[in-house]
Order: structure tokens, then sequence, then C-alpha cells
């Protein structure tokens, strides 16, 4: 099992931040969570990769991944923390837009169509990028089956997901941090 409060107290610490924000959805927010600042940090990415891994469970997908840039550090540390641990896993990265050069691929990594994948994300809002990064791997011919997240904003991404059929497993969702 992760340390759950220190992850909580880590994100108060260094994430989470109370202003004027606009949102990668475009909406307007009286805070803002930049998850980065625990996610390339050492002991940030160690709780967030056990407990991405606790999330995972038993049933483990073939990879983890998620839309680049948000969902890299957490894609690495979730494969770092299963190879010292002895698991099987394998990432891949979705990008935003292809490569100009080389492969010109949307999704890269070490995968095989056919695949099962789990999308990670940093934090949930509409769900706009993981949605995004689900049409991507499955344009490629993996089968996503859930998303995960560190924390969820309680704003529609969790129905979002369901309408499409995948489900959202958390972390914290804001309430955990006393916002409503």
């Amino acid at each position: 099992m992760y340390d759950r409060p220190a992850l909580e107290q880590l994100i108060r610490a260094k994430a989470l931040r109370f202003g004027k924000f606009t949102l990668a959805s475009g909406r307007e927010a009286s805070y803002y969570l930049d998850c980065r600042q625990i996610t390339l940090d050492a002991e940030g990415a160690r709780l967030v990769g056990e407990g991405m891994l606790d999330l995972l469970g038993d049933d483990l997908p073939d990879l983890v991944g998620g839309m680049a840039i948000g969902a890299d550090p957490i894609t690495a540390a979730i494969l770092t923390l299963a190879g010292v641990r002895g698991i099987a896993l394998r990432g891949v990265m979705v990008r935003k837009e292809a490569k100009q050069h080389g492969t010109g691929r949307f999704v890269e990594g070490p995968y095989q169509e056919g695949e099962s994948i789990v999308i990670v994300e940093d934090v949930v809002t509409t769900g706009g990028s993981s949605l995004m990064a689900i049409e991507r791997c499955e344009a490629v011919g993996l089968k996503v089956r859930r998303v995960l997240a560190i924390i969820d904003r309680l704003e529609g991404g969790r129905e979002a997901f369901a309408e499409r059929g995948y489900e959202l497993t958390t972390l914290f969702t804001v309430r955990d941090f006393g916002i409503e």
C-alpha cells in the first residue's frame, strides 16, 4: 500500500495553488493543481507510482500511458516501480501532434496491436486529454481498459468517460482537499 497521507501532504504543499487560473479545458478556476510539481519530484514520483500500481491491482494491463506531457512522468514512475517489483509492464506516450519526421506516429513505445492499456493522467477536469489519448490508442489497435488519475476535479470527466464505457479511478478528488 502506498502512503496516501504523505502524498496528500505533498500535493497540498507543492501542487495546490489558489488564485485565478484558466484550465486546459478553457474553464476558469479559483484553484490550480500543478501535479508536475509532484510527479517530477523523487518522493512524489515514488508515491504516485506506488499509488497507481495499487489502483491497477492484480489484473494488470500490458501497457500504461497517456497524453504527453502530463502523463509521461506518471508512466515512468509506474514502470520504474513495476521494474523494481519484478512486474512485467510497458508504457507508451501519446503525442498531441504526430511527429513531422521518422514514423510520424501519435503513439510511441513498445506495443503491439490488440494489447491492453490503462490510460494515466495527472488531473482530470472534463476528461478531454485522456479522451484524445483513448482515441489515439484505439486507432492503433490498443484495447483501453480504464483511466487512472491522481486527482479528479469533479467537473464532468468521470461522466465523460462513463459515456464512452470507461471507468475513472483516482487517488484523490478535490473533496479530499476541502474543495467543492
